[in-house]
């Protein structure tokens, strides 16, 4: 089962720039306490796993994206230092909640990100030409990699905007968030293995990290990207928008009721 979460999420990743995370959350709630991990721990142990299996997913694809001119790297280069110290601050944020509180976090999250989605407005179209940079895309990288660590992604659904709000085409966006969720997973997926209370999964695990889903993610999600980015460049702009708001509604209430 994990090896089919992660080529679904490796579609996602390529298709949306998150990663995939939400949709392994999700399942993975449901899924982890049939391999032992307890209940209470169930949402800890997703999200850590999510974290840590989007290292790779999003590095695969980025790469894709990166090959199609689609990363814009100096914008990159710049929000990564704020998105690693947010994953890692979000991380130990998380870990001081409960299951309860961990779930109404992440679908409230989910609700509000595919509503900005649908009615949120929209910088004029600049001609894709637009490289934001400087101190104030570290800060914004500090809030996202925060926030993306409680909630299990890389980011996408909050990159993406921005990055089009500053005036980033979409596909672009959707590429450069890719290259962005490899900080957040890294610094997001130490954190939760390091900050966890020592025994907090019985076996297999590193931290609040189950290995077996991790790993299982991993390998199928990095084969999978690259289609999900095929999809992205030949889906427009606004229609890619109207998916990810539908994607993360779904995956919002999933969370908040399931498990």
């Amino acid at each position: 089962m994990f090896p089919l979460l992660g080529a679904i999420a490796g579609v996602l990743a390529g298709l949306l720039g998150i990663g995939g995370g939400l949709v392994l959350v999700a399942a993975l709630v449901w899924l982890l306490p049939l391999h032992g991990v307890p209940k209470d721990a169930a949402m800890h142990a997703a999200l850590a796993s999510s974290m840590a299996s989007i290292v790779l997913t999003a590095a695969s694809s980025a790469y894709a994206h990166h090959r199609r001119g689609s990363v814009l790297w100096p914008t990159v280069a710049w929000m990564v230092p704020g998105l690693l110290l947010g994953g890692w601050l979000g991380s130990l944020f998380a870990v001081q909640l409960d299951d309860r509180a961990l779930r109404i976090f992440v679908a409230g999250y989910c609700y509000l990100a595919a509503a900005q989605l649908v009615w949120g407005g929209t910088r004029a179209n600049t001609g894709g030409d637009a490289t934001p940079q400087g101190l104030p895309m570290s800060a914004a990288g500090v809030g996202i990699g925060a926030v993306s660590a409680v909630v299990g992604i890389g980011g996408g659904s909050m990159t993406v905007p921005l990055l089009v709000w500053r005036g980033v085409v979409p596909v672009r966006a959707v590429g450069t968030s890719s290259a962005c969720g490899i900080a957040i997973a890294v610094g997001s997926a130490l954190g939760y293995a390091l900050h966890a209370p020592a025994g907090a999964l019985p076996a297999h695990a590193i931290g609040y990290v189950y290995l077996p889903a991790a790993i299982g993610v991993a390998i199928t999600s990095v084969l999978a990207a690259p289609f999900g980015t095929r999809l992205a460049h030949a889906i427009s702009g606004k229609a890619l928008k109207r998916v990810f708001a539908a994607f993360l509604a779904l995956m919002g209430s999933s969370v908040l009721f399931g498990g």
